[in-house]
Formats: structure tokens, C-alpha cells, sequence
């Protein structure tokens, strides 16, 4: 099958499919065997300025609407992506790559803020103080933008999505998604979800694209907030480009990026459990994570040991195509993606690091044109080296040692990343310590990946967060309404007279 004939993944705007008109496309692979299985389409400008015109039209009636009605759709929306729960997790494994199980677990973590959303009459409530002085009344509101939008990454492509769209909507905005162009199928289809539950067409709109539909979006004055999760010089680039709009359409942005998460072991904790945590969370998704653990911070004592522990599992680990019941760990996302991680390995034996078990050449049987790497595993690595300091974004583990746990602090405190953590302890005390002197933004003790609940907000630190607000939970409702205050009062309770002071409370 040539590429031309591969089915187009479609836009989907203002309630209906639509095809690119721009000439321009790119094929989707199935990670597991190097094939293309689609083709998506690349909008261009005006595709994209069409997708924003729907948005704003309906925007207005929608802000409108009220809050019950907007939660009654978001709470349909949850029934329709529970009906259809493993199709959308076979479309996030066929496109890419993760294993079945943990594509179902990707769906059900967006499913949870989906039903955060449908809480959208409590989580709007705002404060009210009766007779502050003068017969005056105030409180507050929390009122919509308008157009948002919203820019994904190929790594979670239902999760992340419905980390934005649905607090968006339940605010009463319109939004414009621009998925990764890797896995743009489960985008199209939860569009579809949305309309079958109610909302209105030109709440949601879907642009698929490249660059060229990221600047459009970022340059439109009708687009007032723009969410992004991804990689460090990406997420810096959009909140550097919407800084610029200024003045008359300033644009809200919040732009999550890399990460290089440690997990400290001290040496007296219990050991099967921080290895078991460490392959889970090093290796599945095949490293594909924001939150995935790519160095092991072995403490004193305890270095030999852990390192020991971890040869034998990174060998055994069970890799195939990810619809395989018995896969642990599937193929990363493209062919370039695998030669890049190739790259960093061979960058870490070039820096002296010991590489304990190499990755590269491994191939699955009936599969062997897909991109499969197997586990990596490096110690004695350095802070220097390139394979500490950057995020590699693949099955590769390292191994950095240290004396103690003021070192630990120290080494991590250090990077330029501060997005997540984790400590493996079984003393409160250092535990408590080690929580509150990180400076990362979510901490794990004895956790080794430490995603917030719907109900919380997710984001790091540092180079890891570009913007004054995290994700998704009451950190979310605040990105994308905006706060106003009322004060109140009625003749009657009027003096005659100008009043020439500061109105004070009485």
C-alpha cells in the first residue's frame, strides 16, 4: 500500500470530519511494525483560523450556558469513553506503541478528569461577604476566556488531551486541540464522543498539524489561553511566543516540559520493593513518560546491591508488540525516536559511564521491522555527562552513586529539570526532611511515579513548568476563568453627600 491510498486522518471542526485542503500530510506508523497505517493530514493556516472562527462564534452562547447543563454533558462524555474504553486504548497502542495494559490505564487516568470536570457547579463557587460597611455586599466570579486551546504531546494522547479540554469546556470556554501528528486517531474520535454527549458544535474543534498550525494558534488574537504539554525547548519556545502578544490580546499560557525524575534509594529501604518500582517505572511505556524515573540514585551502602538486583530484571523484561497480553514493554514511537535513543546510549559509553546492559540491537520475532529497543542500564554516570543531564525519553536507566542523603538532595536540587521524585525510605524522618528541601514539584515517598489526582494539579519546577499555574484540579479552574470581583449597593443605604476618603470596612 503506497501512502497516497492510506485512509486520512481527518480535522474535525465545528461538529463535522474534514479533510485537509492544504496539500500537505504525513504518514502514521504502528510502532510495533514499522509500517504506516494512516496518513494524517497537516492543516494550514487558514484550516486553523476556520477551526478558531468556529470556536469563537459559539463562544459566547456557551459561556452562557449554565454550569449544570455544561457538567451534564462532561458527565455523558464519561459514560461514552467508558463504553468505548478499549478502543480508544487499542488506537493509543496501534499508533504508539505501549503495551494494551497500560494504554487502558492512560484512558482511565483521563477518564478520572473528566469526572473532576463534571463537578463544574461546585468548583465555580466563589465567596460571598454580606454588608462589608455602608450597606455594601461583595463577592466574586469566575468567568470564562473564551477560545482556548490546547497543544499535546504523542506520549499520552488521550490522557493528556483530556487533562485541558474537559476543565476548559466545564468553565464555559471553546477549545481548539492541535494532537502530536504521531497518534492523532484517539483525538478525532473523542470529538466525535462529545458531540454524541451534547456539546454544542465549535466547542471542540481538532486541528491536526505540524509547526505551521502551533503559530497559528499561539498568533491568533481570538485564542486567550493556550495549554502544552512536551519537551523543555518546545514548551520555553510557546510561552516565550505568547508572552509577545501583549497589549490588546495578551495570551494566557501554561507550557509544561522535559523532565529527568530520580528516585533515591537509601540503604534502609526495602530493596525487592525499590527495584520493582524502578523497572515499572523506568521501563514501561518503553521510558515514554514525563514522569518516568531515568536515574536511580543509589545511596551509601546500598549501591552494589541495588545494581545487582536490576541486571537480571532489565534482562528478563518481556518485550513485544504491545497487544501482546504478556508484553511488559512495547516499541517506541518512530524510527527516528529509536535512532536518537541509540544515539544517547552510545554517548554514555563514550563518557566512561558502565553500560551494564545494552538495548540496542534488540529485535521481536515477526516484528522485526518495528522500533524496538530493549532496557538500558548504565552505572557509575556522572552529573557531567549528557546522559544525566537530558532527557532521553527511552528505556534507559541510570545509575548515579552517592554518600548520603544531603548528597542526594544536593545532586538532584542541582538539575535544571524539577518535574518529579520519588524516595524509597522506611524512616518518617527522612522522608519528611527529603520532602520538604526537594525542589521538584511532586514528590513520591515509597511511590515511584507521583501523578497527582484529578483533583489535585499536576506540574514540576524549574525548566520543567513555564507558566504560574499546573494542570488539570482547582489549579486548572483558576487557568481558565478569570476572577472578578463585585461590590454592591442600593440607594437606600446611599449617604448624601461626596465621599472624599478611602471606603474602608465599618
Amino acid at each position: 500500500m503506497t501512502t497516497a491510498s492510506l485512509p486520512e486522518i481527518p480535522h474535525f471542526i465545528n461538529g463535522k470530519k474534514v479533510a485537509t485542503t492544504s496539500g500537505r500530510n504525513q504518514p502514521v506508523f504502528n510502532p510495533a511494525t514499522g509500517a504506516p497505517v494512516a496518513q494524517v493530514a497537516l492543516g494550514s493556516a487558514e484550516e486553523v483560523n476556520t477551526a478558531i472562527a468556529a470556536a469563537s462564534k459559539t463562544a459566547p452562547a456557551w459561556a452562557e450556558t449554565a454550569p449544570l447543563k455544561r457538567a451534564r454533558v462532561m458527565s455523558k462524555f464519561k459514560e461514552l469513553l467508558e463504553k468505548h474504553h478499549d478502543d480508544l486504548a487499542a488506537m493509543i497502542t496501534r499508533e504508539h506503541g505501549k503495551v494494551f495494559s497500560d494504554a487502558k490505564g492512560e484512558v482511565v487516568r483521563g477518564l478520572e478528569i473528566v469526572e473532576f470536570a463534571s463537578g463544574i457547579p461546585q468548583l465555580l463557587k466563589t465567596q460571598f461577604t454580606d454588608n462589608i460597611g455602608g450597606g455594601i455586599d461583595n463577592w466574586q466570579l469566575r468567568q470564562p476566556l473564551g477560545v482556548t486551546a490546547g497543544i499535546t504531546p504523542f506520549n499520552f494522547p488521550v490522557m493528556v488531551p483530556l487533562w485541558m479540554a474537559p476543565v476548559a469546556i466545564a468553565c464555559g470556554n471553546t477549545f481548539v486541540l492541535k494532537p502530536s501528528e504521531r497518534d492523532p486517531s484517539p483525538s478525532t474520535f473523542m470529538a466525535e464522543l462529545l458531540q454524541q454527549a451534547g456539546l454544542p458544535d465549535g466547542v471542540f474543534n481538532v486541528v491536526q498539524g505540524d509547526k505551521l498550525a502551533v503559530d497559528t494558534i499561539l498568533q491568533h488574537p481570538d485564542v486567550k489561553a493556550v495549554s502544552f504539554v512536551g519537551s523543555t525547548p518546545i514548551a520555553e519556545y510557546i510561552y516565550t511566543e505568547g508572552n509577545r502578544r501583549k497589549g490588546a490580546h495578551p495570551l494566557r499560557v501554561q507550557a509544561l516540559g522535559g523532565a529527568k525524575n530520580h528516585l533515591v534509594v537509601m540503604p534502609d529501604a526495602d530493596l525487592d520493593q525499590a527495584v520493582d518500582a524502578l523497572i515499572g517505572a523506568a521501563y514501561g511505556s518503553a521510558g515514554e513518560r514525563c514522569m518516568a524515573i531515568s536515574v536511580a540514585v543509589a545511596v551509601g551502602s546500598v549501591a552494589d546491591k541495588l545494581v545487582d538486583a536490576l541486571v537480571p530484571r532489565v534482562k528478563s523484561l518481556k518485550i513485544d508488540n504491545g497487544m501482546n497480553p504478556a508484553s511488559e514493554m512495547g516499541p517506541v514511537v518512530t524510527a527516528a525516536h529509536k535512532a536518537k535513543i541509540e544515539d544517547y546510549i552510545a554517548q554514555g559509553e563514550r563518557a566512561g559511564a558502565n553500560l551494564l546492559v545494552d538495548g540496542r540491537g534488540h529485535t521481536v520475532a515477526g516484528h522485526e521491522q518495528g522500533f524496538f529497543l530493549g532496557g538500558s542500564l548504565f552505572d557509575h554516570v556522572t552529573p557531567e555527562m549528557t546522559i544525566y543531564r537530558e532527557e532521553i525519553f527511552g528505556p534507559v536507566l541510570c545509575v548515579v552513586r552517592v554518600p548520603d542523603m544531603a548528597a542526594a538532595i544536593a545532586l538532584i536540587n542541582a538539575h535544571e529539570f524539577g518535574n518529579g521524585v520519588s524516595l524509597f525510605t522506611s524512616d518518617g524522618n527522612t522522608a519528611r526532611e527529603f520532602s520538604r528541601r526537594i525542589e521538584v514539584g511532586m514528590v513520591g515517598v515509597n511511590v515511584p511515579i507521583p501523578v497527582p489526582m484529578a483533583w489535585h494539579s499536576f506540574g514540576g519546577w524549574k525548566r520543567s513548568l513555564f507558566g504560574d499555574m499546573h494542570i488539570y484540579g482547582e489549579e486548572g479552574i483558576r487557568f481558565y476563568t478569570r476572577y472578578k470581583s463585585i461590590m454592591q449597593r442600593w440607594p437606600e443605604s446611599i449617604g448624601k453627600g461626596a465621599e472624599f476618603t478611602m471606603p474602608v470596612a465599618k
